[in-house]
Parts: C-alpha cells; structure tokens; sequence
C-alpha cells in the first residue's frame, strides 16, 4: 500500500513561492454606503451649482470678450480696454489696495491669533475670539455705512483724530489719496475676526509635544512661535492670501459707497469692477465689460497660483 506524501507546504498551511497572495475585501458596512451616497448628493449639488452660477457665467462671458455685433472680434475688446483712459488708473487703485490689505491682513491676523493663543484663561481667549469676530456681522454695505460716519469728523467718535492728523470734513478724509488706507481699514475691520479664530484653531492643531520639544531645548515664546508655530501655519496663511486676493481684487460696494455719500469725490470709476459695471450698465458695451472681466480673473488666477505653490497649499504633509 502506498501512501503519497503530502508536501509540507501544504501541510502547513504556507504559500508556495511565486505565488500570489489572494485579495480579500473587507465587508462594507451599511454605515460606510450611507456616508458614500451622502457624499455623492453633496457634492452633485455642489457641482450643478458650480456648472449653473461658476462655470457657466464665465464661458457666457468669455464668448462675449471675443465677439462683437458683427461676429468674431478676436482681441479688439482686449484692446480697447488698454487704451481706456480709466483702466490704468483702476489697476493702480486696486493694487495699492491689495497690497496694502495682505500685509496687513497677514501679519495682524497671525499676531492677534497667536497673542489669543498664549492666553491660558478660557473664558478671556474666548471673549477675545468672539469681540474679534463682531466686525464680520457688519457685511458689505452696512460696514461701508459705519465707516461714513466713523470718517466724518463732524459726527466721528473719533473726531480728535481725523482732526489732529489735518481733515476738517468728511470730503478731505475720502480724498483719492486715503482711499487705499481706508478701504484697508474698513476691509480688515470687517474680515480680520473670522481668519484670526481661523487660525486660532490651526494653531490648536499643531502636535503640543512639538511645542514642548522647543521650549525643552530652550526656545521662548517668540522663538517657538517663529521659528515652529509660524511655519506650521503656513498653508493656513497661503488659504488666507488667496481667499483676501479674490476678494479684494473684487472690490466694489465700499467705493461705489464712498462716491455716493461724497457726491463724486470718490470716482465712480475707482475699481476694475466699478469699471466692468459701467461698460455694463452705463455705456451698454457687454462685450468689453465681458473681457475686463475675464483679464481680472486671469490675473486674479495667477496671482492665486503663487500663493498656492509657494505656500504649499495642496502639499501632502
């Protein structure tokens, strides 16, 4: 009687060489389906919103910037926005605006939010957080409203100063070459609350046992905060900077604002999007009012592009 040896591989239960181990798939709880399905109805609804109001207005606008009435334009709107007389002085506004607003922004934001943070009794960080935030309430027009009065020494609270630092009426306090430090103002007065409990929470975030290891080799409060905290936040900061760009490169209601209550001391043409709405609704010129807008959002892209790369901002940690 013979017997056939039964290797000792397969007595063991060991995987032959070469072989490859079979995959097996873990079950799928119902739980982890429900969640997937809700994740695809958010985002369905995220995306028709972004095709109908986002994508859409800007293929609309783009087939305006290179058509005219009789057809195919080519760059001749593109043209004659260079050539306005009003659109350099409007780039100008707008970019001493910008960058006086980020550094400011940037710097203040990351001071008050780390100075909250060092705060060890609770209830005092969070009434700070929550005065900081107040400002926000006030959005677009209604802030602009506050600040006409807040600018006018005659009714200001702060009357003694605009009168110390040489404006005697409301007129000369809006003169076109405040208007950058004004809407700077009036910008971080309303937008510095939410991004200070912003990055209050990013800083929340970081590793306490990395904090500790710097203050263990001797780091102090502004050297932990320097040279550990800071860069840690850095792609917070960079999310900032372009959340502030987009918004700022926008702006409208506080000069259109401004030009109303100073009855034309404040152009009506003082931003790129005072000027869009007057080829708009004023001059009736759809098609150079669609290329302005296309050029501002190029270059709002690009300039976007540089925070995100330089900050690290979709860079796996």
């Amino acid at each position: 009687m013979t017997t056939t040896a039964t290797p000792v591989a397969e007595r063991s239960g060991a995987r032959p060489q070469g072989s490859t181990p079979k995959s097996r798939k873990r079950p799928v709880s119902e739980t982890t389906r429900q969640q997937a399905r809700m994740g695809r109805v958010f985002i369905s609804l995220y995306t028709a919103l972004l095709v109908v109001f986002g994508l859409a207005p800007a293929l609309y606008a783009l087939v305006l910037a290179f058509t005219d009435e009789a057809g195919f334009a080519g760059f001749d709107n593109f043209i004659g926005i260079f050539n306005d007389y009003r659109f350099w002085p409007a780039v100008t506004n707008v970019a001493s605006f910008l960058a006086l607003w980020l550094v400011v922004q940037t710097v203040f934001v990351v001071l008050l939010a780390l100075i909250v943070h060092q705060i060890s009794v609770r209830w005092i960080g969070a009434v700070a957080r929550f005065v900081y935030y107040i400002p926000g309430a006030f959005a677009g027009a209604a802030s602009v409203m506050v600040w006409l009065f807040l600018l006018d020494p005659a009714v200001s609270p702060v009357s003694g100063l605009l009168t110390s630092m040489g404006f005697d009426s409301f007129v000369q306090t809006v003169e076109q070459g405040n208007l950058p430090w004004i809407f700077m103002i009036i910008a971080f007065w309303t937008g510095a609350g939410q991004w200070i409990v912003i990055m209050y929470g990013a800083l929340n975030g970081i590793n306490p046992e990395v904090i500790e290891a710097a203050r263990v080799d001797g780091a102090g409060i502004f050297h932990t905060a320097v040279k550990v905290q800071i860069p840690l936040l850095k792609k917070w900061i960079a999310y900032m900077a372009v959340m502030c760009l987009a918004a700022g490169a926008q702006l409208f209601v506080e000069p259109r604002v401004l030009s109303q209550a100073s009855k034309g001391v404040v152009p009506e043409d003082y931003s790129l999007n005072q000027l869009v709405y007057l080829y708009a609704f004023r001059q009736g010129d759809y098609h150079g009012s669609a290329a302005l807008s296309i050029m501002l959002l190029v270059v709002s892209l690009l300039l976007a592009s540089v925070f995100v790369f330089k900050g690290g901002l979709f860079d796996r940690d």
